[in-house]
């Protein structure tokens, strides 16, 4: 099976996929993975993230000649229902050619280091440094507004920052060749420089193990499990539905075959907060 990434993640997905499936991963190397988008910026993603996985894991098997394929996409912002917060989003998707499948599998992750700011060389970093991980987790750097005055200084960002000297250096350079001195200074979310975000892989990895291990009860195929959630879940107080999940749709990837499930968490009401009639 071939894993499409320039990022290490093919050694978080191996045990995965060897202990449920009995499957070795291929690393398609030499595949330049960042034409299908960089959390940096620098090129965007192609598509939607289902839809850039499954082109990344069919690139991937274009480039091993294999027949099956896997790959990862990952995206970082603010927590959908608390904005405040910062959550990750991470997709896992498998093609088998051979059969016509597509099997895919998404994790929303609370725990992330994910975080930004403008800050200037002088700054006192160590509270915010020791949030988001560093060294363990490497900085990228980048100069904050346009060409700075030093004609020589040819900087647009500055990635895998590890070490304290590395990024003295960088916010250094990054300022001399920003416009106002100050830099932008962001966690690197690439997988081989974020652990955090290994573990979360690792943890999909395993889900889409398990789903790839189910067979539709219609048909046999391989991938039964969660297709699409249906909001509605009733107030504790007042019964009125509320915007979040009451049933969840389970289907297969192969035939037509849906069947509507409760939650999993067995929860029967929603919390009067999330009520827009008792809580306006």
């Amino acid at each position: 099976m071939s894993v499409a990434t320039c990022h290490g993640k093919e050694r978080v997905l191996a045990r995965p996929f060897r202990r449920g499936l009995d499957l070795t991963v291929v690393l398609a190397t030499g595949l330049d993975t960042d034409v299908f988008g960089t959390f940096s910026g620098e090129r965007p993603r192609p598509a939607d993230a289902p839809e850039t996985c499954r082109r990344k894991a069919e690139a991937g098997m274009d480039h091993t000649g294999l027949d099956l394929g896997l790959a990862s996409e990952g995206s970082f912002g603010a927590h959908p229902a608390f904005p405040w917060l910062a959550v990750g989003s991470e997709w896992l998707t498998f093609v088998d050619r051979r059969e016509g499948l597509v099997i895919a599998e998404s994790l929303l992750v609370p725990r992330t280091n994910f975080d930004r700011r403008v800050v200037s060389p002088g700054d006192d970093l160590e509270d915010w440094l020791r949030r988001v991980g560093f060294p363990s987790h490497a900085l990228i750097a980048r100069p904050h507004l346009g060409e700075g005055s030093d004609g020589s200084v040819d900087v647009s960002l500055i990635k895998g920052i590890r070490t304290s000297g590395e990024l003295v250096r960088a916010l250094g350079r990054c300022a001399r060749a920003s416009s106002d001195g100050l830099v932008w200074l962001e966690t690197d979310m690439r997988a081989h420089c974020n652990p955090t975000r290994r573990v979360a892989i690792r943890s999909l990895a395993f889900r889409l193990v398990r789903r790839i291990a189910s067979p539709c009860p219609a048909c046999g195929a391989p991938g039964w499990g969660l297709c699409e959630g249906l909001a509605g879940l009733p107030c504790a107080w007042c019964g009125q539905p509320t915007e979040r999940l009451r049933a969840e749709i389970w289907g297969c990837v192969a035939c037509d075959r849906r069947e509507e499930k409760p939650r999993g968490d067995g929860r029967h009401a929603a919390d009067p907060g999330d009520c827009s009639w008792c809580n306006p």
